[in-house]
């Protein structure tokens, strides 16, 4: 019997594979299409303090090998889901993930605190890919001491597993997850969608209403790739692997540089089973591998020499 068991912080899962925020509604969506108990574990589309109608459309947008989607944090906000979607997901068999949403630190704060008086809840990913509405707008997640205040606050007020997700769109991001690992952060989950953009070349406007979205599925994989590598080099900190998985061997590929678990996204349009199907090759990899705990694949890539 394979061990496929991983925990990060407090949080146990049965399995690595997660599905991630924004992908898989909030998870009661997809009952009766989806074993929702298999999984690892759901990562929950954004919530915010207050509920938000997002972007006008057009936005999503299908691109060579992924699509461009500019949602705008689209949610019922967080006193609705308390009322009437944890209720629902609190009854299955795997680990509940709030990602959370904000504009101002204050409200980061605020939502975790109205979760924390409820059940069913086993860990919080924080979305810093917000504009910080008191720097001008300036994204939470592109400034290193931004970053620094909002894992600090937000560790403050709870002792659940905190995971911090992060962007690629900077120049170091092992420098990011280093703050979130010095202020308590149990986990890093990276990355967040690339900055992207596409034009009708008949109207020779942008596709989508926001003019740039954010860039996901197979297209982001190397990129996500390489993202993780780095900060598994320079962090000692578990990191969740996204960006473009949409098969076991990409899921391997991933813990194999360094990711203690995963998260499917795009690919959860395309087929909502993914994740399962991802389960399965995990195991049957590790059978014909002689791999007794899936831990064991989890930085084990081999390098000639490391890159100075």
């Amino acid at each position: 019997m394979i061990k496929t068991e991983v925990t990060i912080g407090k949080l146990k899962l049965k399995n690595p594979v997660l599905v991630a925020s924004g992908t898989f509604g909030y998870g009661d969506e997809l009952i009766g299409i989806v074993d929702i108990n298999k999984l690892g574990g759901i990562v929950t589309k954004s919530l915010t303090l207050k509920p938000k109608l997002g972007n006008p459309p057009p936005r999503i947008v299908e691109t060579p090998c992924g699509m461009l989607n500019s949602i705008g944090l689209a949610n019922i906000g967080v006193d609705k889901f308390i009322n009437e979607k944890l209720p629902i997901l609190k009854n299955f068999d795997t680990a509940i993930i709030v990602n959370i949403a904000a504009k101002r630190i204050e409200d980061y704060c605020e939502i975790i605190k109205r979760l924390e008086d409820t059940e069913g809840i086993s860990a919080y990913e924080i979305n810093i890919s917000c504009p910080n509405v008191k720097e001008g707008g300036l994204e939470f997640g592109t400034n290193l001491e931004m970053t620094r205040q909002i894992v600090n606050a937000t560790r403050k007020i709870t002792d659940k597993t905190l995971i911090i997700k992060l962007t690629p769109n900077v120049t170091r991001i092992s420098e990011f997850a280093k703050v979130c690992k010095e202020e308590g952060a149990d986990a890093v989950s990276l990355i967040n969608t690339i900055v992207g953009m596409a034009i009708d070349i008949k109207t020779r406007k942008p596709k989508i209403s926001t003019i740039t979205g954010g860039l996901s599925g197979p297209a982001i994989k190397p990129i996500a790739l390489a993202k993780v590598f780095e900060v598994f080099q320079n962090v000692d900190i578990p990191i969740i692997g996204i960006g473009g998985i949409t098969t076991w061997e990409d899921a391997i590929e991933f813990m194999i540089a360094g990711a203690k678990a995963i998260q499917v996204g795009t690919a959860n349009f395309i087929d909502p089973s993914t994740p399962l199907q991802i389960i399965s090759g995990l195991v049957k990899y590790c059978e014909e591998n002689k791999v007794e705990d899936i831990n064991e694949i989890v930085g084990s890539i081999i390098v000639e020499s490391l890159p100075h």
